[in-house]
């Protein structure tokens, strides 16, 4: 299973397109079939700042998450609504492991 983290700062007069535009992602990233999780969270302490927690089941299934039509029209549309570029570390699970996922 791999897990990225992606950070990104939104300039604040796009804060709703940004979370239109990354919810129509989420909709549509959660339907792909090695797909496990993909939240999107917003800060308190900093409305211009989002997380997302994206994990599939394989490194290549994250990878070929990139190349969806969805995906593609996310990295597009938002692109110039970031106040700096996105940083998405990617992460493996040490804990929890279900034992069901690897059948």
């Amino acid at each position: 299973m791999i897990v990225t983290c992606v950070t990104v700062y939104v300039k604040k007069e796009f804060i709703a397109k940004f979370i239109e535009a990354t919810l129509e992602n989420h909709k549509n990233s959660i339907k792909e079939e090695r797909n496990l999780r993909f939240d999107v969270l917003q800060c308190n302490t900093d409305e211009t700042r989002f997380f997302l927690y994206e994990a599939y089941l394989t490194e290549e299934a994250a990878a070929a998450h990139k190349k969806t039509a969805h995906y593609l029209k996310w990295r597009d549309t938002v692109a110039n609504w970031m106040a700096q570029p996105r940083e998405g570390v990617a992460h493996s699970i040490i804990a929890p492991i279900e034992k069901d996922l690897w059948k």
